[in-house]
């Protein structure tokens, strides 16, 4: 849509909601249109349109017939009105107990369309007025990331009742197959995300794994369909069993791996190998531990069973096929980091303005750049939201008839909403979000210390009455469904959280993978926050003079040691929590990534990114360990491979073939 039609369709939507008795075409045609519309025909054709755009924002446009015409519909006579509290969200209350559990819930979604509708639906609850700005507790961040654009492709499809059509490895024959699928939920089970629906080639209902997917995710053109009743994306994952544990039988370099070592059931001397150690080491998903081996290279070999042996090679195998492939050219679009972001439409302002106008009828007069960093857009974007508005009103155009926003002084006023002083209810996706995201936490807000109004009824409570305020718009809700992202490490998490608090010293005993070794250090922790259900903490360490980020799965031991934290260093201001903190030792490398990779650029926090034709990226990034690198090529199988500079592109490539060596020629290696 362009700015006039946005315009026009926020004046239609004034003209409707301001109208008792309802309004007739040739009314809207005049005050409305103007001349937008060339003759009838092409006028009807776009009032049409227009009423499907204001029904995707959730208005419903009543015809009224005049009771003359006995039943029959005259186009000259018929009325049409929206309903003043049609699509009004229902007025939402919250303590600031509540406030802080949704916030958690809200920012649970990391850069996935879910993660766009948490924040719409908190910007609605701010905007009616019920949302109390709160801290989160102890500077907590959890956050999940979906399987990437698959997500957001099937949500997507789910939204809008569309089957999808996607390539898939399957598990019982090792082959890339195409599904056909209606999708009827998503959901997380053991550190993996999974589509729930029917398989229409089959004729059953499947679960697919979504790291499995091998191609984009594409909607089947002129498909519809609808879910079965009652149909619950939790219920259906709680019978997926788990996967039996196995056996790992690995030979392991002598004094490398320790993340292994420690793990292993059984440790023997390698037959005929005085340079290695036997170990077995239990497992339950082999590709999750094919990923994990694949990158230790050649300091391991997988003797069993078949299948997890198979997985590493074709991961090895994979990135040395992607590294001998063409270069292709390399170049950016200018020296600034590019962010990927979808591009904003007509449609993103209209809804934003349906949020601003309330916004600021509840928050009258912030400055303008406050509003504007309220919403994320930029000053002049704000701006020209204003110009429309002030430019908008009822059909008679009077000037009490119009919106009354100013902006003296850089503070915004309004003192004529027009009836827009309510944002437009939740839609399906963002209730889906918070909903979910509630769901999601689990036991986590009393092991953050929230207040002792108690965290397990603010949880609840604040669930009651979003799924109040939700309606039918929940219906996504019961689609999707993730695992709790409470910490494992719950008396680590609590040490951490109470020395944050008390502002404490902590000492460490960590592991290191990347060096293959356990250090002691003295930190100072700053906040603490998840990728998935791995949590993480940010904390300046004393022995290397620098803020680094520790996983709590690979923390040994952490207690107060008895010192005040120095304050050398404080928690960063960017959200979420960088997992990498630059410096000016990093090594700049240029990668090229997959389709299937891509995402890879926002979690290393890509420099610079360039759009590939067959949909992959080229990306800057700088990582602070150059010799960690073969282990980041070997362990995204094919997804990523390093073009310059060309002695890390070499290092990567013998550190695979040594890998690869051990499993004899290419010929002798298993199918798959």
């Amino acid at each position: 849509m362009s700015a006039s039609r946005t315009e026009r369709l926020l004046n239609l939507l004034l003209a409707l909601l301001n109208t008792r008795v309802g309004l007739p075409r040739s009314v809207l045609r005049e005050k409305v249109y103007r001349d937008s519309a060339a003759n009838d025909v092409a006028f009807g054709r776009m009032f049409e349109r227009d009423k499907v755009d204001l029904k995707q924002f959730g208005f419903e446009i009543e015809t009224l017939a005049d009771p003359r015409s006995f039943g029959a519909e005259d186009p000259a006579t018929t009325r049409y009105r929206i309903g003043k509290d049609s699509n009004r969200l229902p007025d939402v209350s919250l303590t600031p107990a509540e406030c802080t559990v949704l916030l958690l819930a809200a920012q649970l979604w990391e850069r996935a369309a879910l993660g766009t509708a948490a924040a719409n639906a908190v910007r609605k609850l701010q905007a009616a007025g019920g949302f109390t700005d709160v801290d989160l507790p102890s500077g907590v961040q959890p956050r999940i990331r979906p399987a990437g654009q698959a997500f957001d492709d099937v949500v997507a499809a789910m939204h809008g009742r569309h089957a999808v059509r996607f390539g898939y490895l399957a598990v019982s024959t090792g082959r890339e197959e195409v599904r056909e699928v209606e999708p009827w939920g998503l959901g997380s089970r053991f550190g993996q995300w999974y589509l729930v629906g029917l398989d229409r080639g089959r004729e059953a209902k499947r679960l697919f794994r979504l790291s499995r997917m091998t191609t984009a995710v594409s909607l089947v053109p002129g498909s519809s369909f609808d879910a079965p009743d009652g149909f619950n994306a939790r219920a259906e994952l709680d019978s997926l069993n788990e996967l039996p544990l196995q056996n790992a039988t690995l030979d392991v370099d002598i004094d490398r791996l320790l993340a292994l070592r420690k793990r292993a059931t059984h440790v023997e001397p390698a037959a005929g190998e005085n340079s290695r150690d036997r170990l077995v080491v239990e497992f339950r998903d082999p590709e999750v531990l094919a990923e994990e081996l694949a990158s230790y290279g050649p300091h391991v070999k997988v003797s069993g069973p078949e299948e997890l042996r198979a997985a590493v090679v074709r991961r090895l195998q994979g990135a040395v096929n992607f590294d001998a492939e063409p270069s292709v050219p390399v170049g950016f679009p200018d020296s600034e980091r590019l962010p990927r972001a979808r591009k904003r439409t007509s449609e993103d302002q209209l809804a934003r303005m349906l949020q601003l106008v309330p916004f600021l009828v509840h928050h009258q007069g912030l400055h303008i750049q406050e509003v504007a960093d309220h919403f994320g857009i930029t000053r002049k974007a704000l701006i020209d939201d204003l110009k429309i508005l002030i430019c908008s009103g009822l059909p008679e155009g009077y000037p009490d008839d119009l919106l009354d926003i100013q902006w003296e002084n850089d503070h915004v006023y309004i003192s004529e909403h027009l009836d827009l002083n309510r944002p437009v209810r939740f839609s399906e996706e963002e209730a889906a979000a918070l909903l979910t995201g509630l769901e999601m936490l689990g036991d986590l807000p009393a092991l953050a210390g929230m207040s002792e109004d108690g965290p397990g009824s603010a949880l609840e409570s604040v669930t009651i009455k979003l799924t109040g305020a939700a309606g039918q718009a929940g219906r996504l809700a019961g689609s999707v469904a993730g695992q709790s992202v409470a910490p494992e490490q719950s008396h680590a998490f609590a040490t951490i959280t109470q020395a944050i608090r008390d502002s404490q010293q902590l000492r460490l005993r960590y592991f290191s993978r990347q060096r293959d070794e356990l250090t002691e250090r003295d930190v100072d922790p700053l906040r603490l926050y998840s990728l998935d259900n791995t949590w993480y903490f940010e904390a300046y360490c004393h022995s290397k003079a620098g803020i680094r980020n520790f996983r709590l799965d690979r923390v040994e031991l952490v207690e107060p040691n008895g010192r005040p934290a120095s304050g050398t260093a404080t928690a960063g201001l960017d959200f979420p929590a960088r997992l990498f903190t630059p410096s000016d030792d990093d090594v700049l490398v240029l990668l090229q990534l997959t389709r299937q990779g891509a995402g890879l650029a926002d979690d290393y926090y890509a420099e610079r990114t360039a759009q590939l034709p067959d949909g992959g990226l080229l990306a800057e990034v700088r990582f602070g360990d150059a010799g960690w690198l073969p282990m980041f090529v070997a362990q995204h199988g094919g997804s990523a491979r390093i073009l310059a500079p060309d002695s890390l592109r070499g290092e990567a490539r013998t550190y695979l073939d040594a890998a690869l060596s051990q499993y004899g020629d290419p010929s002798d290696r298993p199918a798959g």
